[in-house]
This record gives structure tokens, sequence and C-alpha cells, in this order.
């Protein structure tokens, strides 16, 4: 491992497929010491904290990137989308945890999901999102979509070029034919 990032990906990687891992586990699968993980991260406590804070970064700047305000509401969903793929083993690991303790979210996480939910209303809004689906509801939509894709691409039920399409496909369009 080269950087605390690369590890803290790796390790992102790791725990969104095995979210109990001891840090014994964890150092093994990324490929370092158990002293090398402690000396980055004196425990788990520090390390779900430096994940958390560098997927807040990444989701930061996706957002800042992706012009949610910009265009109609359906494009600015497959844009955001799209943008979150390279981070979805964070989303994926943070998704699975904050169902665990769900009064621990941080400001910045509500933020995060204030704009997320902002781009469904403005869709509900223009007419071209449902009325009746709840705008919070869809935000944890989008949420456990990204993350279940990313799983199902990790177990290899389907195929990385696809998760993209299939997210937004299943939001846009749901699965009645």
């Amino acid at each position: 491992m080269s950087t605390r990032e690369d590890l803290l990906r790796a390790a992102a990687d790791y725990l969104g497929r095995r979210p109990n891992a001891t840090q014994d586990e964890i150092a093994s699968a990324v490929g370092v010491s158990r002293a090398t993980l402690h000396r980055h991260f004196a425990g788990r406590s520090a390390l779900m904290t430096a994940l958390e804070e560098l997927a807040i970064a990444e989701m930061s700047e996706v957002l800042a990137t992706v012009r949610l305000h910009e265009g109609p509401a359906d494009e600015a969903l497959r844009r955001l989308v799209t943008a979150c793929e390279p981070i979805s083993p964070y989303l994926a690991l943070l998704y699975s945890q904050s169902q665990e303790d769900p009064d621990t979210c941080i400001e910045v996480w509500s933020e995060i999901d204030s704009t997320i939910t902002e781009l469904f209303l403005r869709g509900q809004q223009d007419g071209v999102f449902r009325p009746e689906l709840p705008a919070a509801w869809l935000t944890e939509t989008f949420y456990s979509l990204v993350a279940a894709t990313d799983w199902s691409i990790r177990a290899g039920r389907v195929a990385a070029r696809d998760g993209t399409r299939l997210i937004t496909d299943l939001l846009l369009n749901g699965v009645k034919q």
C-alpha cells in the first residue's frame, strides 16, 4: 500500500463485503500488517471515521461537479449515478453502517442527503418524477441501489459496465414493462 488513501480505498472495498471484519482480517485483506494498519488508524473506530471523512470528501466533490440544479432532473440523476460509480464501495459501506445506528448521522451527510432530496423534489415539481413517492425515500432508494449494485458487481451477478445503466433504469422506469 503506497498511501493512506490507497489503504482506505482497499479497506472500504473489503469492508463493503465484510462489514464485521476484524482489524487483523482487514489488514490481511488490504495487504499490510496489523501494525501498519494500526499506525494509520489506531483501531476500528479511527478507520471508520477516516472512511467516512473520505466518503464525505468524495461525495461532496461529486455533488460539486455534477450540477444537479442544471437541466432536466432525469438527466441530472443520470449524471449523479455515473459520478457515484467510482465511489460506490464507500457508499455501500457507509449505507450498510448507517443502518446499524441511523441516529449517528453527521451533519455533512444530512446536507448531502438534502441536496439529493432536492433533486427528487425538483423532478417531482417539474413532472419528471412521480409525486406520490416521498423524495426522502427516493434518496434512500438511490443509496440502496448504489450499494446493492456494488455488492452485485463484486459477487459477479452483474457486469461492472452495466451498473450505472441498471441503477438509472430502475430509478427512472421501475420494474414494470
